[in-house]
């Protein structure tokens, strides 16, 4: 048998040995534990407005007040409350400050996209006017024109004369600025 050895103590016709002592003491312990944690919790709380309707606070004299205040109010709880109060507010802080660092990155990111979708709307736009102010033979000419192609290269690809591509070069260039 497991605890043949171990001592007993038999009382009022129990017998009690080490094993049920030893969870005896756990249980009690536990309850100690959970009694404390519910002070603890409670302790921050200010009074509810059902505990003054209750019984009403007669005023006692001045000294007598301070008195009680000072063996009722212990440093330690007060100094456990403000503690707690400052870290509380410190995690807010903390967390307030991280979602809106992140926002600012988020909202930069957009603005940059937004900048490059403002540069390829320009560029259709001027690819656009181009090909609406020249004939219809020169609009391809037109569009190596603003891509930034130089006159030689614009003659040699779309078979024209080079005073021609220069002069398509020339319109390109003044209507983008």
């Amino acid at each position: 048998m497991f605890g043949a050895g171990l001592p007993s103590f038999a009382i009022a016709g129990l017998t009690v040995g080490v094993r049920e002592a030893v969870l005896v003491l756990i249980i009690l312990v536990a309850l100690y534990i959970g009694v404390v944690l519910w002070r603890m919790r409670h302790l921050g709380r200010p009074p509810t407005a059902s505990a003054s309707r209750e019984a009403p606070v007669i005023a006692p004299e001045p000294a007598a007040a301070e008195a009680a205040s000072a063996s009722e109010a212990a440093p330690e709880a007060a100094a456990f409350a403000q503690t707690s109060a400052r870290l509380g507010s410190e995690l807010i802080n903390d967390g307030l400050a991280r979602e809106l660092a992140q926002l600012r990155e988020e909202v930069d990111v957009m603005r940059g996209e937004l900048a490059a979708l403002r540069t390829d709307m320009l560029q259709e736009l001027a690819h656009l006017r181009a090909t609406q102010t020249v004939s219809p033979i020169y609009g391809d000419a037109m569009q190596m024109a603003v891509a930034g192609y130089d006159a030689a290269t614009i003659a040699e690809r779309c078979g024209i004369a080079r005073a021609e591509a220069e002069l398509v070069v020339a319109l390109a260039r003044s209507q983008v600025q």
